[in-house]
């Protein structure tokens, strides 16, 4: 099967700092992976090189058949199939959780909007909140704007979805409701590639979990790994906690 996702010897500097150096892994459609690792190990960058937001120096990125690394990649169609969700929901706080899903259908895809209120209607029920379609972002906790801006890149109906320590910023009650989300988002068979720190979780949740460390995938396996790593930097990474 070709992998809908795939890095090839990715290599990025920032000045003289090498931030990944050699990177190749590659995803297959309906998989999630999680990249885990220290600050610093190159997990985050190599996620925002996936989806065009940091140029890559050299190696070759192809995400949904579309070439990445390439000069000339045409970057909106990039982004109508890869959908990212930051650590900081990015909500515009002067739209209702309706608006600020609707804006990107309609602006990129053209849809008009009974179509776009349609879409926005069906991701809130994915994401379980409905009841809040006229709420302003200030009117939810923080649990609740991460699912909405979880629920704003699925109403883009993208390919693969990239999560970035999304629930960093949270408390455990209400890491616990996105990472439901995120665990029913891969039943449905959505392919999705996770930087987290939240161990137990890809564990449970990842086909493949990519320790990276000094800008290397260092171990790659399943969430098996977790509980028996055959490198001393993971085994440091996992005794230490974060």
């Amino acid at each position: 099967m070709n992998p809908i996702v795939e890095l090839q010897d990715v290599h990025k500097r920032f000045g003289s700092n090498a931030v990944l150096q050699g990177v190749s892994f590659a995803i297959p459609k309906g998989q999630v992976v999680a990249i885990i690792g220290q600050s610093g190990s190159g997990k985050s960058t190599a996620l925002r090189c996936i989806d065009r937001l940091e140029t890559i120096d050299s190696g070759r990125i192809t995400v949904c058949g579309h070439a990445v690394h390439d000069p000339a990649l045409d970057i909106r169609a990039l982004r109508k199939d890869v959908g990212i969700v930051f650590q900081s929901y990015n909500l515009f706080p002067h739209l209702t959780v309706e608006q600020n899903i609707t804006l990107a259908p309609k602006a990129v895809k053209g849809l008009g909007a009974a179509a776009a209120r349609a879409i926005a209607e069906r991701t809130l029920r994915q994401v379980g909140l409905l009841e809040k379609a006229q709420a302003y972002p200030e009117q939810l906790s923080g649990g609740q704007q991460q699912r909405v801006a979880i629920a704003r890149s699925l109403a883009m109906e993208p390919q693969v979805m990239l999560f970035d320590e999304v629930t960093s910023a949270l408390d455990p009650q209400l890491t616990g409701e996105v990472l439901r989300v995120i665990e029913q988002l891969a039943e449905g068979g959505m392919t999705m590639v996770l930087v987290t720190h939240e161990m137990e979780f890809a564990a449970r949740v990842a086909d493949t979990v990519i320790y990276m460390h000094a800008g290397r995938v260092w171990e790659t396996g399943s969430g098996a790994m977790l509980k028996d790593p055959q490198t001393p930097e993971l085994r440091a990474f996992l005794s230490h906690g974060l």
